[in-house]
This record gives structure tokens, C-alpha cells and sequence, in this order.
């Protein structure tokens, strides 16, 4: 039975082979959106040996950004819609990312810290739940549609995140016009009219690279194993100095 971490308990990373190489500890940072837990954990369990996880869900996780915290996990995963963050939080959590910790985050994780510049800058984008004026721009709220197939097309098959993976169909949901900063790196397109055409790219920020995949709704993309390679060779790469 998978558990999400609270507040002070004990984290225990899930077993694997002791005869592998040391595997990339992920810490999941989830909140402020529901999501098919069992599905998601079972995507999360086919990492395994390689990487292994484990579940921090706001706001207890923001102890797990802390210094004396960070030697528990390599590589953050974002899956998380939280909102509320303090200033003190914010400097912490921007500080843990820029010095030590690299991100991979996942769908609805674009969607989170409406009034928080930092975080878009952080991961190079934002899908707005209001209108709202950045950088000078007025960007309208952007949308979603629910359970759509589409065509998701590999930008740069050479890149090690998107290596042996050609363009495939997945059926997930949607997001249209939502803000994809200019300087990230595309690694994903896709021409669905509903969905805005960049929905992966790569970026750094400070001395950790980032990655974000727009897909990630539910179980259909959850099982994909296009959408699992994806995932587990963001994480490889980010991880890799």
C-alpha cells in the first residue's frame, strides 16, 4: 500500500535490487490538485530499480526543501497545483533548486503559485487562472479540454531526455494559451488546435537543469510507455551532472 509523507515522519524510500547501482532517489512533491493516485504510483513504481520515490505532499513538504533535508533525495518531481507559499518559503524552496536540486515537473504542476513570478521563472512557464500582466505582456486565463488523442512530435530525437522515442499518440488533456518562456529549450510539440504547441521543453536555473512535461493527466497517459520513458530519462538526465 503506497502512503503520501506527512509532517515529520519517517521517509523510506522503497526497496530495490542491492545488486543495481545506486538508483536516483525522487522526491514527488504533490497538493492543491487530485490526481488517480493509484495509477500515478503505479507509473512511479515501473522507474524502478533505476529510481526510486517517494511522496511529499504540501504543505508538509516544504520542510523537505530545507538544507538539513536535502540529502534525503537527488531529484524533485513536481505534480503539485499548491498555491499559498510565504516569502520565507519562496527564498527556500528557490534556494534548494537553484544550488542543489533539479526538477522534473508534470502537468497540472505548470498551473501552480498564481502569484508567485519566481516559480514561472523556475520552471519557464505558466498556464494563468486569471488574467494576469507579466513581463509587460497581458495574458489572458488559459484553458483545458479533458480526453483528447493527440499527436505528441519529438523536437530532437538526439536529445537524451527524448532518445528512442518517436512521435506517438497519447490521450490525455489539453492546455491552450499558456505562458512558455522564449529561452527554453522545445523538446515536445504537438499540432492539436486545443493545446498550445510547445508542451515540453528544458531549461536551467541556477546549476539544476528542469524539465517539464505538459501531459500527465490520468491513467491513460500514466500507462503510456512512451510518456514512462519520457519520464524516466527526465529525471536520468536532470540528475546527470
Amino acid at each position: 500500500m503506497f502512503k503520501t509523507i506527512a509532517l515529520f515522519s519517517v521517509l523510506t524510500f522503497l526497496s530495490f535490487d542491492v545488486f543495481a547501482a545506486k538508483p536516483v532517489r525522487i522526491l514527488v512533491i504533490t497538493g492543491g490538485h487530485g490526481y488517480n493516485k493509484e495509477e500515478f504510483n503505479l507509473m512511479l513504481e515501473s522507474l524502478s530499480p533505476v529510481i526510486v520515490w517517494q511522496v511529499a505532499e504540501f504543505p508538509a513538504a516544504y520542510e523537505m526543501f530545507l538544507p538539513e533535508n536535502r540529502d534525503k533525495y537527488d531529484v524533485l518531481v513536481f505534480y503539485h497545483m499548491w498555491q499559498t507559499i510565504t516569502d520565507e518559503q519562496s527564498v527556500i524552496l528557490e534556494d534548494c533548486i537553484r544550488k542543489e536540486k533539479p526538477v522534473v515537473a508534470l502537468h497540472h504542476s505548470i498551473c501552480a503559485f498564481d502569484d508567485w513570478p519566481g516559480y514561472w521563472e523556475i520552471i519557464g512557464g505558466k498556464y494563468f487562472l486569471k488574467e494576469t500582466t507579466y513581463r509587460g505582456i497581458v495574458f489572458k486565463p488559459s484553458s483545458y479540454i479533458h480526453d483528447l488523442r493527440f499527436t505528441v512530435k519529438i523536437v530532437d530525437p538526439r536529445h537524451p531526455v527524448t532518445k528512442g522515442i518517436q512521435d506517438f499518440e497519447i490521450f490525455d488533456e489539453t492546455y491552450k494559451d499558456y505562458y512558455v518562456d522564449e529561452n527554453v529549450t522545445p523538446l515536445l510539440t504537438t499540432d492539436e488546435p486545443t493545446s498550445t504547441t510547445v508542451i515540453g521543453w528544458t531549461k536551467k536555473f541556477g546549476k539544476s537543469k528542469i524539465v517539464v512535461l505538459q501531459s500527465g493527466h490520468d491513467a491513460p497517459t500514466f500507462e503510456n510507455p512512451n510518456f514512462r520513458k519520457l519520464l524516466r530519462q527526465s529525471i536520468l538526465w536532470v540528475y546527470k551532472k
